[in-house]
């Protein structure tokens, strides 16, 4: 029974059996695992690269002795690639068991083959190693996805046929779009049900009634690449129109605080986004540090430092449920940072409107490489609200900064201040 249970190809499901030919035909040389939440991605991942270690069919053709394994950083490599229920340590047997240096962030079998393990938010660390396979976990959700993407092809140089197996929950990044059109790509797909005997039988149940059939259920349940709302207010276009690498001086920075009115679990996060306008007249989106289940004085330290690194005019913060605690709470932190309070009047899609003009506009643009979650919010943002249900904290502190930075521009004001 033992023996079975180490024999993955007898038990993996149909979309975890390596496929045979690529988009044009011919054998893969990446293959796109597109699975929901649960759907099995990681167990396939750490069997592939086990498969590569020992050279075992239907997986490997023949040893490889160096493995990439990339993930979207150093923690999520760690903790689900190589530690986790379903990473390489534990789907080993005992005699086949790799030893992990987390000094060298390396796996080394006991047949020679390595592992070598890098964060995809540090894409130059994959400059100069070179390896004959690697296992992407993840990649949708990867900061620096095309630099760390294309930093890893080039490392790709060893043995007679280098091959990478990507595993991810999509989204409708550009390069998760190319790829899948790519004639070298074999695509698999699967919803999380298709794992549903190794599930707990409440998860399914409980995200089934709650987001069966919503976008955001398609695309972390069924798998699917979920393309822009039709009612959005942005679109993946118009950000990818905006993005730029080169900002000019700034010429006013602040940062927009969306306050949450709780830390406990679940609570909403606290929305903190950097804005700054520039000599050209354009406003400047600088960063998403938006950070979920902080007490007060942890979200509040956490925006001042902002405001102390990026050399801010003032804090922007909605005072709506909070009240004059925020201020308090920031206070308390710093006496001496500038802080202006501001109330909503009108509703979240009433305010987001103005900005989203600008977008249309090219009076706003991204400053540096993707803010994935952030900008998934501005395309996931309709009439009615996020089509998860989830409050767009991210959004709202982007729209106070935005606005705050447009206020002198305004026939009327959007806002109230306090």
């Amino acid at each position: 029974m033992l023996a079975l249970n180490d024999d993955f190809a007898a038990l993996a499901h149909p979309h975890q059996r390596p496929p045979r030919l690529a988009n044009n035909g011919k054998p893969w040389t990446t293959w796109l695992m597109l699975g929901g939440r649960g759907a099995g991605k990681t167990r396939l991942g750490a069997e592939w690269v086990r498969a590569q270690v020992h050279g075992s069919a239907p997986y490997a053709a023949h040893r490889c002795g160096h493995i990439a394994l990339v993930g979207e950083s150093e923690h999520d490599v760690r903790e689900v690639m190589i530690e986790g229920p379903a990473g390489l340590l534990r789907i080993s047997p005992r005699g086949e068991r790799p030893r992990w240096t987390s000094s060298r962030q390396r796996l080394e079998w006991p047949n020679g083959a390595v592992g070598h393990a890098f964060s995809a938010d540090d894409p130059d660390s994959l400059r100069g190693p070179q390896f004959d396979a690697a296992w992407c976990d993840e990649l949708a959700k990867w900061r620096y996805a095309q630099a760390a993407f294309d930093m890893l092809q080039f490392g790709l140089r060893l043995g007679p046929k280098p091959r990478q197996l990507i595993t991810t929950t999509p989204k409708p990044i550009a390069l998760l779009k190319r790829l899948v059109a790519d004639p070298r790509t074999a695509v698999t797909r699967a919803g999380t049900q298709a794992n549903a005997a190794f599930l707990s039988p409440g998860f399914l149940d409980e995200v089934l009634a709650r987001y069966a059939g919503t976008r955001l259920g398609r695309q972390e349940i069924d798998g699917e690449i979920i393309e822009d709302r039709t009612d959005a207010l942005w679109s993946r276009a118009m950000i990818e129109a905006a993005r730029v690498s080169d900002v000019p001086e700034l010429t006013r920075i602040v940062v927009g605080i969306d306050p949450p009115a709780s830390s406990r679990d679940g609570a909403n996060a606290c929305g903190l986004v950097v804005a700054g306008r520039g000599e050209d007249g354009c406003i400047y989106i600088l960063e998403d540090a938006t950070a979920a289940g902080l007490a007060p004085a942890a979200w509040a330290s956490r925006a001042i430092a902002l405001y102390r690194r990026w050399q801010a005019d003032t804090l922007v913060a909605e005072v709506n449920q909070g009240g004059d605690m925020v201020s308090a709470v920031l206070r308390n932190v710093d006496a001496a940072v500038p802080i202006r309070t501001v109330q909503a009047t009108r509703g979240k899609h009433m305010r987001a409107e103005p900005v989203a003009a600008l977008y249309t506009q090219g009076k706003v643009r991204h400053a540096g490489a993707p803010m994935p979650e952030l900008e998934d919010e501005m395309c996931d943002f309709g009439l009615d609200g996020l089509s998860g249900g989830a409050s767009p904290d991210r959004l709202d502190a982007l729209v106070w900064a935005v606005t705050e930075l447009t206020a002198s521009q305004r026939a009327e004001p959007r806002i109230r201040w306090l």
